[in-house]
């Protein structure tokens, strides 16, 4: 019997609060707007078990096109849980990381146009990069990684 195989990864989500605010943060890495939708009715209810939802989407897509981001705010029902404000070591889904070219005039332009704190500092791995973590205004963690020239 023939194994099923893994094609790709289509895409990874996160819910916001606020969708302008989250879209604004992303295209400032880099990432561009690829859609924007409303998702409701019992077609959807079924699919995440949240039976009567509203939930407006878009999907963000890096430059290469390769790898996708849908960011979520929910209208209904209320959203149950934050984990904004948990730790690095904590369980389940917890951060993106991002590729970026010059990763100091990032944090800099996250910082000042968006609010952005890193968590800890910008910190060199070996001879290959330089990686940080931050936390954009409304809490979300994301990872920024910079290669280095060998």
């Amino acid at each position: 019997m023939a194994q099923n195989k893994l094609l790709r990864m289509d895409n990874m989500g996160i819910v916001v609060e606020s969708l302008d605010k989250a879209i604004s943060f992303f295209q400032e890495i880099g990432m561009k707007l690829e859609g924007r939708a409303m998702v409701e009715g019992e077609w959807a209810g079924h699919v995440t078990g949240l039976r009567d939802q509203s939930v407006e989407i878009a999907m963000m897509v890096t430059p290469d096109g390769h790898s996708r981001l849908e960011i979520s705010q929910f209208i209904r029902p209320a959203i149950v849980s934050d984990h904004r404000s948990a730790p690095v070591n904590a369980l389940g889904y917890l951060r993106a990381m991002f590729t970026v070219e010059d990763i100091g005039e990032l944090v800099t332009r996250l910082k000042e146009k968006h609010g952005a704190q890193l968590v800890g500092e910008v910190t060199r791995y070996e001879n290959s990069y330089l990686l940080c973590y931050l936390r954009a205004a409304d809490g979300l963690l994301i990872g920024l990684a910079q290669q280095l020239s060998v």
